[in-house]
């Protein structure tokens, strides 16, 4: 049995997906309140479903039927204020989480982020040493709880304590794709934008604040979210495998050019109107993301990733322009 954490959300309800179409079984641990979140998971035969607070318990009680954590849940949100709710969720979880697996003798799997580059000034190299570490520096509380985390991994692995079977950490930069509906202002820009151009009105993209940068240049390296699910399959196929990895498509792209994927997608051309970032945005706004993705095919990943245009083709066509866009 396979333990994903966040599994009723974006990433994890794909993850749970794929485990389960392998015949995998699966529990998910997660919050499913109000909303439609629950539909990530309706076609999914899970073999638990669990609350955080219940974890632990379950955990010692099912020690012998769990081979491998996946933990992907965390507050995601970049402009939550209470970090001390986050480092609570997303950094002494983990803690506990890693300590359980290694003890255990089970392999973990879990998710740390792009944001903890910060504005990207120190590279995009996914270097896991301490000194390398050292040097990031997180806009948000978000991104500085996933370094937070990353940087007591390395220490924990200097200081040669028990560590799990299998440990890798991936650093997810922009990803895509279905499921992500109930994040709100969290979604990814094609599933923002979608209603905007499917009515054939303007897409609106944050004008630059920058000289050098034009409007619509800004450029992330965005990856959908089927092939992060295909670099955790093949992780979990590949237990020697250990880490912190990036993941992303290894190839920064425009917002402009997202937009022109959108409008072909669709069948037509997309007007887009340029706006200003709101003040508490632009203070902390990303111009330029980009993994780069040698360590993870030195580890031995051949698989090629999906292009912009395609991923955003199938994600328009296969999911969101249908009545039920849910995996």
């Amino acid at each position: 049995m396979i333990l994903v954490t966040g599994g009723a959300g974006f990433i994890g309800s794909n993850v749970a997906a794929a485990l389960a179409e392998r015949g995998q079984q699966v529990a998910v641990c997660d919050r499913l309140r109000r909303g439609d979140k629950w539909r990530n998971l309706a076609r999914v035969p899970l073999r638990e479903l669990l609350a955080p607070e219940s974890l632990l318990a379950w955990l010692a009680q099912e020690t012998a039927q769990v081979d491998a954590v996946i933990h992907l849940g965390a507050i995601t949100s970049t402009t939550e204020p209470d970090a001390d709710l986050i480092v609570e969720v997303n950094f002494r979880l983990s803690q506990q989480l890693w300590r359980w697996c290694a003890a255990a003798g089970k392999r973990f799997i879990y998710a740390s982020s792009a944001a903890t580059y910060g504005d990207g000034t120190q590279g995009f190299d996914d270097d896991a040493s301490p000194a390398a570490l050292a040097r990031l520096r997180p806009l948000n509380p978000y991104g500085w709880s996933k370094h937070l985390f990353d940087r007591w991994v390395a220490a924990t692995l200097g200081q040669d304590a028990p560590r799990p079977q299998q440990w890798v950490g991936l650093k997810f930069f922009n990803v895509y794709g279905p499921n992500e509906y109930h994040k709100g202002a969290m979604r990814s820009v094609v599933a923002q934008k979608y209603p905007l151009a499917a009515a054939d009105q303007p897409v609106t993209l944050f004008r630059s604040h920058r000289a050098d940068v034009a409007d619509g240049d800004q450029r992330r390296d965005f990856v959908y979210v089927r092939n992060c699910v295909e670099v955790m399959l093949w992780l979990l196929e590949n237990p020697r495998v250990n880490g912190l990895f990036n993941l992303g498509s290894g190839q920064a792209r425009s917002f402009a050019e997202l937009a022109g994927a959108l409008g072909s997608a669709l069948g037509r051309t997309v007007r887009i109107e340029y706006v200003d970032a709101p003040p508490a945005v632009r203070a902390h706004y990303q111009y330029f993301t980009e993994a780069r993705m040698q360590r993870l095919r030195q580890a031995g990943y051949s698989r090629a990733f999906t292009s912009l245009e395609d991923g955003v083709r199938e994600y328009v066509q296969s999911y969101l322009a249908r009545p039920d866009p849910y995996r």
